[in-house]
């Protein structure tokens, strides 16, 4: 079975073919120079992106791998949750594949497929418990296949990632800053008092970031001097080089906050679901070197494998939804040309048909 990919949820167009569970190829075109100077996403200009590369990544893809539309059993698409008129360009270009090719239809959930996206590199154990934290989400799932997932908890307000943006749009680090924000704390020390463990303080598997969000721009404020630090490597004992430093030291603590957060609720999690059978992270701020540290003592802890996909796997991208398509067409489930596109703020119904 040969199933292609569609990713289009927000700044990221991937392409990606799936033959029988393995990766073959994929493309990924980047926005991040074209929303670079807005310093954030402009959905409208992120649409218009997604219309004008989806065509010719589709070609490069094909003519890669000596293959015609034609050769293409299923068409995955991410249907949701996302950007609406970026899933829309997406998932009208499936739809207009699927007809003129004869191939199935599958829309894929866009949060499910980050959490499966490592069974393209290893075996999933089930049930799993899976950690989601995205630039717009910070979920927790219990997982009993890769069609089944119960939401235990999720993002009330602000996501973990979207602390991150924040956090170094405050300082005026570069977009996208999450990147920076982790290589700049990694050369700091950690103060454990600069910021409080937001939201932890009950007994649900929720999360909200906005407390840590505001308590950083209040810091940010306090110390207006950070964002002025040098972004090179300044004289030892200049002043700039010790509001840099005091600026990593910050950011190791900001870190540190989060990658706590995390650690308390999946403790929490997996304390009430007993049988877990692995810990899948990802999404893109699981890409976070101190969240994956953090995620890895967890998992040892209880005694159960850590699944982490690699890096390339945990910021959007077509394999992941090929990948997800496959599973799903596997299982015998597809939709027609009805699927709708999902916005964030949505829940992606599970209204696939079942043959079989």
């Amino acid at each position: 079975m040969l199933c292609l990919g569609i990713e289009s949820s927000c700044d990221e167009t991937g392409l990606a073919l799936v033959k029988d569970g393995k990766l073959i190829a994929e493309k990924l075109a980047s926005q991040i120079d074209v929303h670079a100077v807005f310093g954030g996403v402009v959905p409208e200009i992120a649409s218009r992106e997604h219309l004008r590369v989806l065509p010719a990544l589709l070609r490069e893809l094909l003519k890669e791998q000596d293959l015609t539309i034609d050769d293409v059993d299923v068409v995955s698409v991410a249907r949701g949750p996302g950007l609406q008129g970026c899933l829309l360009m997406g998932l009208n270009f499936a739809k207009g594949l699927v007809l003129s090719c004869g191939a199935k239809l599958v829309g894929v959930n866009h949060l499910w497929a980050h959490l499966t996206a490592a069974g393209l590199e290893q075996e999933l154990l089930f049930p799993s418990l899976g950690l989601l934290v995205s630039g717009g989400h910070t979920h927790i799932y219990f997982i009993e296949s890769p069609l089944k997932f119960t939401l235990l908890g999720r993002t009330l307000d602000d996501a973990a990632g979207e602390a991150f943006d924040k956090t170094a749009k405050s300082l005026n680090l570069p977009y996208p800053g999450g990147k920076l924000v982790d290589d700049l704390g990694k050369q700091g020390v950690v103060d454990k008092k600069i910021f409080p463990v937001p939201y932890v303080n009950n007994d649900n598997l929720d999360f909200s970031f906005s407390g840590l969000k505001t308590a950083v721009a209040t810091y940010v404020n306090n110390h207006p001097d950070l964002r002025l630090a040098a972004m090179g490597l300044p004289d030892e004992g200049s002043e700039d080089a010790k509001i840099s430093e005091a600026r990593k030291n910050m950011l190791a603590s900001f870190n540190y906050t989060v990658g706590r957060t995390l650690e308390i609720k999946v403790e929490r999690a997996i304390k009430a679901h007993r049988g877990i059978k692995s810990l899948i992270v990802a999404g893109g701020v699981a890409a976070n070197s101190v969240v994956r540290s953090v995620m890895a003592d967890v998992a040892k802890k209880y005694s159960i494998p850590l699944v982490l996909p690699s890096m390339h796997l945990c910021t959007d991208n077509g394999a992941m939804i090929a990948y997800a398509g496959y599973l799903m067409a596997k299982a015998g489930c597809r939709h027609d040309l009805e699927l709708e596109a999902i916005p964030r703020g949505r829940v992606v119904p599970t209204d696939w048909i079942c043959e079989g």
